[in-house]
């Protein structure tokens, strides 16, 4: 483990920054990119567990700790290297996946079928989670860009998709159990 003792390193400020194999990459490049917006994704969870308590405050602090593992993850280019690492890279498994998915399951039993698309808002904690949606959203299609250009764990995408549908339907958990959802009337200011 690194410990830093300064807060600034000035290592990029001619506009590059180190990938997790020591590489130096552009800060606009695409994996920086993709593993900054999943920072993004953490701190918008940050802001939802102000409003969230329990069990689905536990939840997303497991997600938060995910995040850090998916951008240390996406940090690190070069997955057929990873035997030959120095030490053993952090990775995203299907059993993060599996979790989420179990989370997803386990809600959706408490909530009716959805015959409407739904605003985002309602409960402070509700507005937070679909602000965590659609910045989690965001990662993902960057993370599926960049696994069009280099190789990218494929747990890795699957976490960031299922979970933008983990914050839709904790949103609706977080609206009384969706009772409290504010539907989408097409054409309503017509």
């Amino acid at each position: 483990m690194v410990i830093l003792n300064k807060i600034y390193t000035k290592t990029g400020d001619n506009g590059q920054t180190a990938l997790g194999n020591g590489v130096r990459v552009d800060k606009h490049s695409l994996r920086v990119n993709a593993y900054g917006t999943v920072d993004e994704t953490n701190a918008t969870v940050g802001l939802a567990r102000q409003h969230s308590e329990d069990t689905l405050d536990a939840q997303l602090a497991a997600i938060q700790n995910d995040l850090f593992d998916l951008g240390a993850d996406l940090c690190r280019p070069d997955m057929e290297k990873d035997a030959q690492a120095e030490y053993h890279p952090l990775r995203v498994t299907p059993v993060q996946v599996a979790r989420l998915e179990a989370e997803i399951d386990l809600m959706n039993e408490a909530l009716e079928p959805l015959r409407s698309f739904i605003l985002p808002g309602g409960s402070a904690l509700a507005a937070y989670l679909h602000l965590c949606r659609t910045v989690s959203r965001r990662a993902e299609r960057m993370t599926v860009e960049l696994a069009g250009q280099e190789a990218v764990n494929p747990s890795a995408v699957k976490y960031l998709n299922r979970l933008s549908d983990w914050f839709f339907v904790a949103g609706r958990i977080a609206n009384d159990d969706g009772r409290a959802d504010i539907l989408w009337v097409p054409g309503a200011n017509r």
